[in-house]
């Protein structure tokens, strides 16, 4: 389970390191998934979490106005992201752009999954 909340720099363009706690949630799995949140926040999955979430996304009919515009909102944006062997991501501009993060992002636990928000977003 993600918990906390933590401070980050970028380590580079839009390259965050994942706080450990989250790189050892993650165990041996060598990507997230990442896609707009929210709140204007980004959201990030283990990559088997994601694929339970988009399970139950798409076990919604079709023809539900509601669950075709989650669907729309949140496939696409998202993208799969390798985690280098420092626990490194980078988050793509797209994503930093809509999240409103320029510098000091702040990463939060959100039980299932992370999210990325501006530090401005949190004063």
């Amino acid at each position: 389970m993600f918990l906390g909340e933590y401070k980050l720099n970028f380590t580079g363009k839009g390259r965050i390191a994942l706080p450990k706690k989250f790189r050892e949630q993650l165990g041996e799995q060598s990507q997230v998934v990442l896609s707009r949140g929210l709140d204007n926040c980004i959201w990030g999955f283990a990559k088997s979490a994601w694929e339970a979430q988009a399970a139950i996304q798409l076990e919604r009919p079709v023809t539900d106005k509601e669950a075709r515009d989650l669907r729309r909102y949140l496939f696409s944006a998202a993208v799969e992201i390798d985690v280098d062997a420092q626990g490194r991501i980078v988050i793509p501009a797209q994503l930093l752009a809509f999240a409103g993060i320029r510098k000091e992002p702040v990463v939060i636990g959100a039980g299932d999954h992370f999210a990325a928000l501006s530090s401005v977003a949190r004063a």
